[in-house]
């Protein structure tokens, strides 16, 4: 098993996630986090600290498509390993449906 990150952290960005990996294996966008599956340990302490519930075990029903998209976009975006920005409106998007189709962006964030 590993986790991933959904479409709950598209523009929403919280970071808390990044501070508590013990392996470093989130990858930052210019929108949103992605967790590298192959470095993933399982631990699951990121899962909770996630305030848009955007992480999740790769066994819940539907992750398929999240566990490939994590992967391909952890191998093009930059590793992040401190907090950063969240953005200002972060709240606005928080629980908002569909926003893969409607936000995402594939440009790398900064990474740190």
């Amino acid at each position: 098993m590993t986790y991933v990150v959904n479409e709950n952290c598209i523009r929403c960005k919280y970071m808390d996630c990044v501070e508590v990996c013990p392996v470093d294996c989130f990858y930052e966008g210019e929108n949103m986090l992605v967790i590298h599956p192959d470095e993933c340990i399982d631990c699951g302490v990121c899962e909770p600290e996630c305030p848009s519930e955007a992480i999740l075990p790769d066994t819940e029903e539907g992750s398929e498509r999240w566990v490939e998209m994590n992967r391909e976009y952890a191998d093009k975006w930059p590793n992040v390993t401190q907090v950063g920005e969240v953005p200002e409106d972060a709240e606005k998007y928080k629980g908002e449906a569909g926003k893969f189709e409607k936000y995402f962006s594939s440009e790398p964030g900064e990474g740190s």
